[in-house]
């Protein structure tokens, strides 16, 4: 059982759902779930930096700032660290609702609710400490990817959600998958297109330098969009020159 999930479903309540008397739905306790989930990410991440330094979270595609916020009141402020959260989102009133929950929550974390397209780098801080995004919809995956790499980011913990023609590799992948003949039925090409996206993302993070696994968050049956990227930047040369070659093997091919 994550230790953390009573209390997310518990702030959830509290700051999201308006009416008396209401709760959850069973869309928000499986939300609560990936969460709780990615709590323990941040959590981890949390522990390789030392108690001194200061953190700056960034929550990317923020929607309503789910996991900005509950990682301000459920870890940062018990930890007593020097904190701050910012979080991106594009949809104004999104953005409203994340103001509104962040003066509910009363914490003493710094916390700024930005509206802007996550792909715009004025929006973003210099080298955040973590930054996280469950389920970055499209090509917003990749342009936390990009973001976290141009900034400089330390931690990235990636949620990708669905896959479209707007996002580049898909369309590199879509066209591999015809050149080679690849059936096009949706659940073959589907996979092939996904394995290929999901590729060129890992070794795209790996040649930036960062020493990246990708993992189950949740299981599938909770959401076929499960898989997180949990990305350290490292900087090692010899690591970033081999993934930069897997790189360009795989889109040449």
């Amino acid at each position: 059982m994550n230790p953390y999930l009573a209390d997310v479903e518990r702030w959830l309540e509290r700051l999201y759902v308006a009416a008396d008397g209401a709760t959850l739905r069973a869309e928000d306790r499986r939300k609560a779930v990936q969460v709780a989930a990615l709590l323990l990410e941040i959590e981890r991440a949390l522990a390789r930096v030392a108690r001194s330094e200061p953190v700056l979270l960034v929550d990317a595609a923020a929607g309503k700032a789910y996991v900005g916020l509950l990682a301000a009141r459920l870890l940062l402020q018990p930890s007593g660290r020097r904190a701050a959260v910012v979080t991106i989102e594009r949809e104004a009133c999104r953005v409203a609702a994340s103001r509104a929950a962040a003066a509910r929550l009363g914490v003493p974390v710094a916390i700024d609710c930005r509206e802007a397209e996550v792909g715009s780098l004025a929006a973003w801080p210099d080298r955040p400490t973590i930054v996280v995004a469950l389920h970055a919809c499209g090509p917003a995956a990749d342009q936390v990817i990009d973001a976290a790499v141009a900034t400089g980011a330390r931690h990235l913990l990636l949620v990708p959600c669905c896959t479209g023609r707007a996002v580049e590799p898909a369309r590199r992948a879509a066209s591999a998958a015809e050149a080679r003949g690849i059936p096009p039925h949706a659940p073959v090409r589907g996979r092939f297109v996904q394995a290929l996206v999901d590729a060129d993302r890992t070794w795209r993070l790996e040649s930036a330098g960062y020493e990246t696994e990708v993992v189950e968050l949740v299981p599938p049956t909770l959401t076929p969009h499960n898989l997180l990227w949990r990305a350290r930047l490292v900087g090692e040369p010899n690591r970033m020159a081999r993934a930069l070659r897997q790189l360009s093997r795989l889109r040449s091919a």
